[in-house]
């Protein structure tokens, strides 16, 4: 492959997913030649409300530039073989075992495929494309169950912090051990840190992107993942939703996966080995599970369904706001662009229609 073809060149794992495709749309409309990396995976994890042939089939037909190949990222050949043949300018590495709930249930594959895969995509990556991008999405579960030991106050329908010094949110300075992660959040910290190492040891120009809630209308949300797109799917087809424990009060913050994927533009063009960012929608963009159920209710009109369940999920956090102080800082042309009413509309607008 010639220098300049390599140089438009990006590999997408996780291709169909909800950051995978986006990703794979920025890009192919800044020109780019974009190829996935996708199994289905999904699909076998959740069933058929988390298969992603869909989105597969709809980045297919849109986009001339894109081309899907069939590898799973714990076919440690097929992933060597695949980085040699393309030798790609960069590579967002979006495939992922998701669920806190699914790696306790099968453990093998959660470590296969969060660890394992990561570690051939790097290993690949510095024999065969030394000088490539390499963009890990992490999650803030790497932090574990630490940031429920902030100081909390409860409000009518929200946990928030209660120190002044976690008024922006937490940052890539908090603690990521001596904390419960679930086996999710391990084997996701174990990949975390051998993303940092292949970028501090071996000088590949890597990053982690350690997500709050990523969101937007292409996720194929389900119980155990995806938690606006679920939340609104439930609403939209009168579906009962679970609350899992702390009154529904938990708080997460929103990001669009459109400013995901500019943000990855952002670091490509410019980037920081080893580097570390917390990445999620800010104080802004954060809402608890009730606040999210009267924002999809006032914009559908339906009521929205739900049971209580007091017994909160082991290792999840009460209330998590990402600080993007680092971010801005690094790269003070990125903000985030969609609101959470946009996020809101946008998702209610696919389940209505898709």
């Amino acid at each position: 492959m010639s220098a300049a073809k390599s140089a438009r060149t990006l590999l997408v794992t996780g291709s169909s997913g909800l950051i995978g495709s986006e990703v794979v749309e920025y890009f192919c409309s800044l020109g780019w030649t974009v190829h996935g990396l996708d199994n289905n995976m999904r699909a076998d994890f959740f069933g058929l409300q988390g298969d992603t042939r869909w989105n597969q089939k709809r980045l297919s037909e849109r986009h001339p530039d894109f081309r899907h190949h069939e590898i799973d990222i714990r076919d440690r050949s097929a992933v060597l073989d695949c980085i040699d043949a393309l030798a790609p300018a960069a590579i967002v590495h979006a495939a992922a075992q998701p669920s806190h709930d699914l790696a306790a249930s099968r453990p093998f594959d959660d470590f296969d495929v969060n660890a394992s895969g990561t570690l051939n995509l790097l290993e690949a990556t510095r024999r065969h494309a030394p000088e490539a991008v390499f963009v890990y999405m992490s999650t803030n579960k790497v932090y574990g169950d630490a940031p429920n030991r902030i100081a909390l106050k409860e409000l009518p329908t929200r946990w928030e912090y209660d120190d002044p010094a976690y008024e922006a949110g937490i940052g890539e300075d908090f603690p990521i051990d001596k904390s419960m992660h679930s086996l999710f959040g391990a084997s996701k910290l174990a990949a975390d840190v051998m993303v940092q190492e292949y970028g501090r040891y071996f000088g590949i120009r890597t990053c982690c992107l350690r997500g709050g809630c990523l969101t937007g209308p292409n996720h194929s949300g389900v119980e155990l993942h995806g938690f606006l797109s679920y939340l609104v799917k439930c609403n939209v087809e009168g579906r009962t939703y679970r609350v899992y424990g702390y009154q529904g009060k938990q708080v997460r913050d929103n990001i669009h996966s459109h400013d995901v994927a500019r943000f990855i533009h952002a670091f490509i063009e410019k980037p920081r080995p080893g580097e570390v960012y917390n990445i999620g929608g800010g104080r802004a963009n954060s809402c608890s599970i009730l606040e999210a159920f009267d924002r999809i209710s006032s914009i559908s009109g339906k009521p929205m369904q739900h049971e209580y369940v007091d017994d909160h999920r082991a290792g999840d956090h009460i209330c998590y706001i990402s600080d993007l102080s680092r971010m801005r800082s690094h790269y003070p042309s990125w903000e985030i662009t969609r609101t959470l009413d946009d996020i809101f509309a946008e998702i209610h607008r696919a389940a209505v229609t898709r």
